[in-house]
């Protein structure tokens, strides 16, 4: 398996219909940070976060991914990387930097989802008011909000979560880390995650019924630990946010999880813990709903609205797409004792 060419996820992109309450609730009860503002996008940052940012809002007519960016390695590894995606059949282009980055290479994954790699990057410099008295840390923790220390992973829709698993492994190096199937098909593959580093992933893929290319299912926020996690949840209940989904344990990387949903509708989870693994000839792990895969305790049911993805179906049918609707899609989580 060839080395990882990709260093971490640096930053995506949120297409949101609300974005003035969108921007509201990251900076005022999220605990994210402002950095830079223009008419229709709002870049954020979380207080542990070694870049400029790691979120970008942006107006639009549905919720949706935007984009989702990559730090490479090296500049050396940016080069391979593009030769191995072009390689591979998929055809991208280069871009003009943009606030907080160098030139980025830009393209769509087999999913339909866009994607950029970058190498030069904007290291964040924080005002004295902001400043750590910890020379490692970028900007001090003052504990407002929910404030997560730094963006965790992606998740996307996915017609085929295996494939897609498949081809970063493939192509750009990450590691393919476990699948989920149906109880009684396993070869049906519900859920696949990939990583860049030790974490079971940073980049995930659901399986999607709709024939709609690059939708988003969820983008999710580390804070440090167990107690800073139920805090959240105290935080957004008393806000009025709902939970969706969780706290709870995923079985898959053993991550605490939590689910909601902010101002512009789309899913945003707040996670800690999960296991490390250094394991350098490491195989894809399959599972089955039954093994707690999704809820470690097995104790619970995964709501149907966790099958959602953004854009929503249902508002972007077309006369030439047989969709189905994120309800209709099997849920393998969906009874109790099949976490």
């Amino acid at each position: 398996m060839p080395r990882c060419l990709l260093s971490q996820l640096v930053h995506v992109e949120l297409i949101t219909p609300k974005l003035e309450e969108s921007l509201a609730f990251f900076t005022q009860i999220g605990g994210l940070y402002l950095v830079h503002r223009e008419a229709e996008r709002a870049y954020l940052r979380c207080w542990g976060d070694h870049y400029t940012y790691s979120l970008i809002l942006t107006q639009g007519e549905l919720p949706a991914l935007g984009h989702a960016a990559w730090r490479t390695w090296s500049p050396e590894d940016l080069e391979q990387a593009v030769r191995n995606i072009e390689a591979s059949g998929v055809q991208g282009e280069w871009v003009e930097g943009s606030f907080g980055h160098g030139p980025a290479y830009r393209f769509r994954a087999p999913g339909g989802h866009t994607l950029e790699l970058v190498w030069e990057v904007e290291r964040y410099q924080a005002p004295p008011e902001r400043a750590s008295t910890y020379p490692e840390r970028p900007q001090r923790f003052t504990g407002g909000g929910l404030e997560p220390r730094q963006l965790d992973h992606l998740t996307v829709a996915s017609s085929d979560p295996y494939r897609d698993a498949e081809w970063f492994r493939r192509v750009l190096g990450f590691r393919f880390m476990c699948y989920n199937g149906l109880e009684d098909n396993p070869d049906f593959v519900v859920f696949a995650m990939v990583t860049t580093n030790e974490k079971n992933h940073d980049l995930a893929f659901a399986k999607d019924m709709s024939l709609i290319p690059g939708r988003l299912h969820h983008l999710a926020f580390w804070v440090d630990n167990r107690e800073l996690h139920q805090r959240a949840a105290d935080l957004l209940l008393e806000a009025g946010v709902p939970l969706e989904y969780g706290p709870g344990i995923h079985g898959m990387g053993e991550q605490t999880y939590l689910y909601f949903r902010e101002p512009g509708g789309l899913r945003i989870e707040i996670n800690t813990g999960g296991v490390r693994n250094y394991v350098p000839d490491w195989e894809p792990v399959r599972w089955r709903p039954s093994q707690g895969s999704n809820t470690f305790y097995r104790n619970t049911a995964m709501p149907d609205s966790m099958l959602e993805a953004f854009p929503p179906a249902e508002k972007v049918a077309a006369a030439d797409l047989e969709l189905v609707p994120d309800r209709q899609q099997p849920n393998p989580w969906g009874k109790r004792g099949l976490g």
